[in-house]
């Protein structure tokens, strides 16, 4: 018994005092959105406005890139971003959400004008976007719908098409021709129907709840196992794991001296995980780990 307490007791403290974060990224930042792993640093979508507005139309937008503590500005603000959000990269052509459109830059011909892709009228919370083969996969939070674009030619990408409609579709993530969705309610009210969701076929879409747990769902990407999900939620602000064998979610404590507001898009990348907290301008850098492997929903972020 006194062997059982003691490895509990030593469990316990790890998850406790070990959660300590890497670092705190706010230079070259304004209200920042999602993250994107670029060229071994991350590239940041920041809105670049003076106050936070996800719909606004400023054309005030950049992408910085962070790398070995240093950021610098990738995309200048040109006009065409205003609330740039979730990113995707195919042959250097990197794809952005915006408001009523994705706009497509070349990153290694920056003279090349940027692609912009209307969406259909009304289409506006553009929020993130996964790619399966050929298909690009763009989710709207306002309409309730997925569209998907044929990237075949990452250059000259087709017109999006109506694919699926979940509620309140937010963060994409894909693997194996299988889809996971984080739900957030575009109106700010969390119902039943805002949690994580699981598509099994990409050819014959069909929405299935992988958790009960409500929330309003932003970012969402796999573990460094691959074994879990990790994602943000606003209400409450905090990161949570999801075991994809049994659909088990746990969240993962930050020791933060100024705490979460809006954990956006995130990245989990060589064993860091990278937030976007939007609403105070900065990317809190944490380590990923578990703190007792024998101990199923122990998990913690170091």
């Amino acid at each position: 018994m006194k062997k059982i307490l003691s490895a509990m007791f030593v469990c316990l403290s790890i998850s406790l005092s070990a959660q300590t974060v890497k670092e705190v990224v706010n230079e070259g930042i304004r209200y920042c959105e999602s993250t994107y792993p670029y060229q071994g640093g991350i590239l940041v979508a920041n809105f670049g406005t003076a106050e936070l507005n996800p719909l606004n139309t400023e054309g005030k937008g950049y992408i910085a890139f962070y790398k070995d503590g240093k950021t610098q500005v990738m995309v200048p603000a040109d006009g065409n971003l205003s609330a740039p959000k979730g990113m995707f990269i195919r042959q250097d052509y990197l794809y952005v959400c915006d408001v009523n459109k994705i706009v497509v830059y070349h990153l290694t011909d920056k003279a090349e004008k940027p692609k912009v892709i209307t969406l259909p009228e009304g289409n506006l919370f553009v929020n993130d976007l996964a790619a399966d083969g050929n298909y690009l996969y763009a989710s709207v939070t306002n309409t309730d719908r997925i569209f998907r674009l044929d990237i075949s030619n990452p250059a000259q990408p087709g017109q999006p098409e109506e694919w699926l409609q979940i509620s309140g579709p937010n963060g994409l993530l894909i693997r194996d021709g299988m889809m996971y969705v984080a739900s957030y309610p575009a109106d700010g009210v969390t119902k039943e129907a805002n949690v994580i969701y699981r598509i099994d076929n990409l050819k014959q879409p069909v929405a299935r709840k992988l958790t009960e747990v409500t929330g309003q769902y932003d970012g969402i990407a796999f573990s460094s196992d691959g074994k879990s999900l990790i994602v943000t939620n606003w209400t409450p602000a905090q990161l949570s794991r999801i075991d994809l064998a049994s659909g088990k979610m746990s969240p993962l404590s930050l020791k933060l001296e100024q705490p979460l507001i809006g954990p956006a898009d995130i990245t989990v990348k060589d064993g860091f995980i990278y937030i976007p907290d939007l609403p105070n301008s900065r990317v809190v850098v944490v380590k990923e780990s578990c703190c007792c492997k024998s101990h199923e929903g122990n998990c913690a972020v170091l």
